[in-house]
């Protein structure tokens, strides 16, 4: 089955829109497609994006928010009017397209996602935006031990990593997502004490201060209090609920969180699995204090970044210095 009638009918069967990740998750689980590569989710949002972009409303497809597509003649929300993607997943849908696995120059991506209406922007050098973007986001994915969506060749050239499925990187990206695989079972096996500390741990290490973890009952449910601070100038209360569960957090529990906050708090939820879209709806409505969300995959990744139950080994692999443009 071609992957975009995979896609149509993951969809009817849901009913409602669906972020690309889990639409693969289900396209893969019921055999409806098959692929050997290691970034299956790529490949569909990129096949989604340009079928929205190119064909418009003669699409089966709309995207109701970044990352998340519907399905037309569902009884689902209207699309997102004017969306445009990320000039990351831009890049990625332009290499997918056009480059026929070959490199592409930074300067013509934003050339194509630009034409293809991909991207909007106002700064005066895209180019310069998009050849950060995806330094940015290689140097990112490394320190969390993914493997890249791009490659970085000589002279501005890009493409994507998935078009060489071989060597050493491979092979480097199979050992870390073993591990991955190994500290999410490490997760779920915690004591909930231990989880909530280890929560508060992560939290201090990406920018919270004054971390307390609070001790069961009387709380309204919260377990990790602390100051979210931004650049030593922006200092914002959050109140932290930590759930390691398996099943998705629903709306309730979105907002169980907020009547449960304190004067000047915000919210965040952490979960080892992920939200449901209508929590994800409530966690966003614009005439309500704001929560936060944090699935499974999020806090693995911050997790390893920040070096928390993972121990990074570096080997120097020496190869030719080329000029840049």
């Amino acid at each position: 089955m071609r992957v975009l009638d995979a896609v149509r009918r993951v969809l009817k069967e849901e009913g409602g829109p669906l972020h690309y990740k889990e639409i693969t998750e289900r396209i893969l689980d019921q055999g409806l497609w098959e692929t050997e590569g290691l970034t299956p989710w790529d490949t569909v949002n990129a096949r989604l994006a340009v079928d929205v972009k190119e064909r418009g409303e003669q699409s089966p497809f709309y995207r109701a928010a970044p990352g998340v597509y519907g399905i037309r003649g569902s009884s689902t929300p209207e699309p997102e009017p004017g969306a445009r993607m990320s000039f990351l997943d831009a890049a990625v849908a332009v290499l997918e397209e056009h480059a026929g696995q070959e490199p592409m120059h930074y300067r013509e991506i934003t050339r194509r996602a630009l034409d293809l209406n991909l991207i909007e922007t106002e700064g005066l050098t895209p180019e310069a935006t998009m050849y950060a973007s995806i330094l940015t986001e290689i140097q990112r994915q490394n320190k969390r031990g993914e493997l890249p969506r791009f490659e970085k060749f000589g002279k501005g050239y890009v493409g994507l990593t998935r078009w060489h499925e071989q060597g050493l990187p491979y092979q480097i990206e199979v050992h870390n997502r073993e591990v991955r695989e190994h500290l999410m079972q490490r997760l779920g096996a915690m004591d909930p004490t231990a989880f909530e500390e280890l929560a508060g741990e992560l939290l201090a290490k990406i920018g919270f201060e004054d971390v307390v973890v609070t001790r069961a009952g009387g709380d309204g449910g919260i377990d990790v209090r602390g100051t979210l601070v931004v650049g030593d100038v922006i200092r914002t209360k959050m109140a932290v609920q930590v759930k390691r569960w398996r099943s998705n957090i629903q709306a309730p529990i979105v907002q169980q969180v907020r009547g449960s906050l304190g004067a000047h708090e915000q919210g965040l939820i952490i979960t080892t699995s992920d939200f449901s879209s209508g929590a994800r709806q409530e966690a966003g409505q614009p005439d309500k204090i704001p929560i936060a969300l944090m699935n499974g995959e999020q806090m693995l990744n911050l997790l390893i970044e920040h070096d928390i139950g993972v121990v990074r080994r570096s080997y120097d692999i020496i190869e030719l210095q080329e000029d840049e443009e």
